[in-house]
C-alpha cells in the first residue's frame, strides 16, 4: 500500500468516526416536538389554513433550543383530532399539544392531554371543565368576554329582542348558554334560536322564522366562511336590523362571501385585526403589528387573521415558559412536561398579539379586556366600532 493510499484510509476512517460521532451529537441534541393538528381541509379550512401559514413564519429555536412543530389534518373531525394527538403522544413523543382550531375537535384534543399529561393550547375557544384543566391553556379569548363585548353594547343600542341563529354543535352551544348567562341579565330576551350545520348551504328556513319573530337584533354563532350564510340570507329576506357576530366570524373570506351584505355588521374581534387602529398605549400593539407585518409580507396584503395569530402567541407564552422549563428537565421526558405547565402557570404578564396572557390553575384562557374590541365592515374594510 502506497502511503498516499494509506492516508486516504485513514482519512475515510476517521470521517466515518466523525460522522459517527456527529450524530450521536445530534441524536442527544434537546429539541422540542410540538404536535399540531389543525383543520387544513373542510368546512373551516379558513381557521386552519391560517395557522399552518403562520408557522412558516414562527422562530425555528427558543432559547438555543430546536422547535420542531408536527402538522396534521383534522378536517374539522374530532374523531380525526383524537387520533391525531394520539400518535403525537404514542409515535412523535411530542413535548406540546397544539389544536384544533374549532371548538369540537379542540375539546378532543383537549381529552387527550389530559389523559396522557401533556401541555396543549387550544386554537378555538373551548370549555374546559373543573377538575380536567390540568394540561390545557386557551389561546382564543373566552366566549363570556367577547359575548359580553356584544351584549354590552346591544344594551346601549336599546335592543330588546334578539334572535339567535348559530352552529349545531359545542360552537352554538356555548354562545346560547352565554346568552342566557350575561344576556338575559342584561336585560336581553332570546326570541328565536334556529341552528344549522357548518357543511350547510343554505339557511332559508330558520331565516325565514326569525324575520317572523320581529326581533331588534340578529346574534349569529357561527365562524369561519359559514358565517356568511345567515348574513347574506337575513339581508337578501330584507332584514334591516342590527346583525352581531362572534370572534369567530372575523375572516377577509366572511367579507369577500357576503360581499355588500356585510357592510355594517358588528363583531367581536382579537385585537390583531386591526394593530394600525389601536392606540400606542395597547400592550398588544406591537406584538400585533410584529405578527402581521410578517404574516403579510410572506402571504400577502391582507391575508392576516386571527386565527392564525393564535399560534403565533402560543410560541410567545414558550419564548417565556421554555427557558425556565429547561433549566428543569431535558425535552422528550416527563419531567420536561410538567415543567413547561408549571411555567406557563408561573409567568405573568405575558404580552402576545391577541392579549396579554396570565394563566391560573383555575382561569386557562388568562386574558382580561385588553383582549378585545369591536369591529365593523366599512367600505369593504375593518374599523372600529366607537
Amino acid at each position: 500500500m502506497t502511503r498516499l493510499t494509506r492516508r486516504s484510509t485513514l482519512l475515510g476512517g476517521a470521517a466515518v468516526g466523525l460522522v459517527g460521532f456527529a450524530g450521536r451529537a445530534a441524536a442527544q441534541t434537546p429539541q422540542i416536538n410540538l404536535g399540531i393538528t389543525i383543520s387544513i381541509t373542510g368546512p373551516a379550512a379558513a381557521l386552519g389554513i391560517p395557522i399552518r401559514n403562520s408557522i412558516d413564519i414562527l422562530p425555528t429555536e427558543i432559547a438555543g433550543v430546536k422547535i420542531n412543530p408536527i402538522v396534521l389534518d383534522d378536517a374539522g373531525d374530532p374523531t380525526a383530532a383524537t387520533t391525531n394527538a394520539r400518535r403525537f403522544v404514542t409515535q412523535d413523543k411530542v413535548d406540546v399539544l397544539m389544536g384544533s382550531s374549532t371548538t369540537p375537535p379542540g375539546i378532543a384534543v383537549a381529552n387527550v392531554a389530559f389523559e396522557t399529561g401533556v401541555p396543549h393550547f387550544s386554537f378555538a375557544p373551548i370549555p374546559v371543565p373543573a377538575g380536567r384543566e390540568k394540561w390545557s391553556v386557551v389561546m382564543p379569548q373566552p366566549v363570556s368576554l367577547m359575548a359580553k363585548a356584544l351584549f354590552d353594547h346591544m344594551k346601549r343600542a336599546n335592543i330588546k329582542n334578539v334572535a339567535m341563529i348559530g352552529f349545531s354543535d359545542s360552537w352554538g352551544d356555548l354562545w346560547l348558554r352565554e346568552f342566557k348567562a350575561q344576556g338575559e341579565a342584561a336585560g336581553l330576551k332570546l326570541v328565536a334560536d334556529e341552528r344549522y350545520a357548518r357543511a350547510d348551504t343554505s339557511v332559508a328556513g330558520q331565516t325565514l322564522k326569525i324575520i317572523a319573530t320581529r326581533p331588534d337584533a340578529v346574534l349569529v354563532a357561527g365562524s369561519g366562511t359559514g358565517a356568511a350564510l345567515p348574513q347574506i340570507a337575513l339581508k337578501e329576506r330584507g332584514y334591516a336590523g342590527p346583525i352581531y357576530h362572534t370572534h369567530g366570524a372575523v375572516t377577509r373570506d366572511f367579507i369577500r362571501i357576503a360581499g355588500r351584505s356585510a357592510e355594517g355588521v358588528i363583531m367581536a374581534s382579537g385585537p390583531v385585526i386591526a394593530p394600525e387602529l389601536l392606540p400606542d398605549s395597547a400592550a398588544t400593539k406591537a406584538p400585533g403589528l410584529a405578527y402581521v407585518t410578517a404574516y403579510e409580507a410572506k402571504f400577502g396584503k391582507d391575508t392576516r387573521t386571527q386565527f392564525g395569530a393564535h399560534v403565533f402567541d402560543a410560541y410567545e407564552v414558550l419564548k417565556r415558559v421554555v427557558p425556565v422549563a429547561i433549566k428543569e428537565a431535558r425535552p422528550g421526558t416527563v419531567e420536561f412536561r410538567e415543567a413547561i405547565r408549571k411555567a406557563m402557570l408561573s409567568e405573568r404578564d405575558i404580552k402576545a398579539s391577541q392579549g396579554v396572557f396570565n394563566f391560573t390553575e383555575t382561569d386557562r384562557y388568562g386574558v382580561d379586556e385588553r383582549a378585545r374590541v369591536l369591529i365593523t365592515v366599512k367600505d369593504g374594510n375593518w374599523a372600529l366600532v366607537s
